[in-house]
């Protein structure tokens, strides 16, 4: 079944905790000690980017058809079945076609300018039966991962109760 990270910015409140349980979930030691010890440190896959008012956790989509896997050139960029984007960083070359491409802005060189980084969703964590590492370490849940048909069955609920509001105030 397919998954998604789902985000709230409403419940959002900037505090960076996905950012850091990313970035050490993605370092060698994957703990907090050994990542700040780290000779390579370690890089956050999500960014929290402050709007006006507002903060949101950015990551990236997992778009059905990624412009990102059609535009590299080496094919690092690649998908099994349902699942996430995955990068495999040692056929990288850093060209950053693939930053071009994304049509949300979430994939970044890396800290030394030799390739890219991007989310995988925590495929690896997911496979062992646990949620990704940013939902996890979410204080306010702005960050869940639900099954498709969760989402949808959320969606058309949240528009029923629009529905019903509008035709309460209608009725006075």
């Amino acid at each position: 079944m397919k998954q998604m990270l789902i985000v709230k910015a409403d419940r959002c409140l900037g505090c960076k905790s996905c950012e850091v349980a990313c970035a050490v979930e993605h370092s060698e030691a994957e703990n907090l000690e050994g990542a700040i010890q780290a000779q390579v440190k370690p890089q956050s896959r999500v960014r929290v980017m402050q709007g006006e008012g507002f903060a949101i956790p950015l990551q990236c989509r997992q778009c059905e058809d990624a412009a990102c896997i059609a535009s590299c050139p080496t094919q690092a960029l690649c998908r099994e079945e349902a699942g996430p984007v995955i990068l495999d960083a040692d056929r990288c070359i850093g060209c950053m076609w693939c930053v071009e491409a994304c049509p949300f802005g979430v994939i970044t060189m890396d800290n030394y300018g030799s390739g890219v980084v991007k989310c995988d969703q925590c495929y690896e964590r997911v496979a062992q039966g646990k949620t990704p590492a940013c939902v996890k370490a979410c204080p306010t849940s702005a960050i869940t991962y639900q099954d498709l048909k969760e989402v949808v069955a959320d969606k058309r609920s949240a528009y029923l109760v629009r529905i019903e509001r509008a035709a309460r105030e209608e009725a006075l």
